[in-house]
């Protein structure tokens, strides 16, 4: 009797195969290496590629928002509101741009941009080293330069026109800024520096560069310097905790305190300052174990 046939292959998602032929299934991706950078390798050029970018965009959408304000019979010259609304098309237009130029690279991920969790105490530690060493910085320059000039902002931002206009400007100050500032100078532009640069080179760039986007005239010369070492500070300490949540939490601060000494708000400084730290400090807890760092 000869060899008896082979029994005929199942076809069929039920047998764990496709209808047109059996497969196996694919394997399972390899393990990262011991030791492996486990951050996005985004090239340098990124950062000052997707910062153009976002300048242009905002521009347009700003001069196009403005137009339709005119044509519909305002004026968006001195108009809080329309500051108000431009600002926010700015930090959503840097953050798209972020977004945008890690694609190239790969599917970005929350974590690829710091939002991942953090130890809670370490955290704490180095956020309330990097505050302490930027408020001692600012008060020798403050006592050696004696600068005069100050930012404008609260006031284009019609923080005297209204209660509800405080109140927005407060949100877009203490909590929609931080976040968009730090998603793109921290998590996106820094990162992509760290590619090439050790981290004082990266953290000083990034730190001029986000103190160079303050500038509002001549009268804010004397103050960049101070924005540009709060800016390092942010670097410096997003490299030691690796979490976006930490850097977030003291521009807040930052600007909450700038916010309370500019307009005399402090009660609606405290509240929103107040509700959005206590935030940032909460959702790293509750994020799950996903990223590469924390395994």
């Amino acid at each position: 009797m000869g060899t008896p046939p082979a029994p005929a292959p199942q076809y069929g998602a039920q047998y764990g195969h496709g209808w047109a032929f059996p497969h196996p299934p694919p394997p399972s991706p390899p393990e990262r290496p011991e030791g492996a950078d486990p951050w996005p390798r985004w090239p340098v050029w990124y950062g000052p590629a997707a910062m153009a970018v976002g300048l242009v965009a905002t521009v347009m959408a700003v001069v196009i928002l403005g137009a339709f304000l005119s044509a519909g019979g305002g004026d968006p010259t001195n108009n809080s509101a329309f500051n108000q609304i431009a600002t926010v098309i700015q930090d959503v237009v840097f953050i798209g741009a972020a977004i945008l130029f890690a694609a190239r690279t790969g599917r970005p991920k929350a974590w690829q941009f710091g939002i991942r969790r953090s130890r809670f105490w370490p955290s704490v530690g180095w956020a309330a080293a990097g505050i302490g060493a930027f408020w001692v910085f600012a008060i020798v320059y403050s006592v050696i330069v004696r600068p005069k000039g100050e930012q404008d902002t609260l006031d284009s931002l019609g923080t005297n026109d209204s209660h509800l206009a405080l109140v927005c400007a407060a949100v877009l100050v203490i909590v929609i800024a931080p976040v968009a500032e730090e998603f793109f100078f921290r998590g996106f532009f820094y990162r992509a520096l760290r590619s090439r640069f050790s981290v004082a080179p990266a953290a000083i760039i990034d730190g001029v560069l986000f103190g160079a986007i303050h500038f509002q005239g001549a009268s804010t010369l004397e103050i960049l310097p101070v924005l540009a070492a709060l800016g390092i500070m942010f670097c410096l300490v997003y490299e030691r905790t690796g979490s976006l949540f930490t850097t977030i939490a003291l521009h807040s601060l930052n600007n909450l305190i700038a916010y309370g000494g500019g307009t005399h708000e402090w009660g609606v400084a405290g509240i929103v300052g107040g509700a959005a730290l206590l935030v940032w400090m909460t959702l790293p807890r509750l994020l799950p174990k996903t990223d590469p760092a924390m395994r």
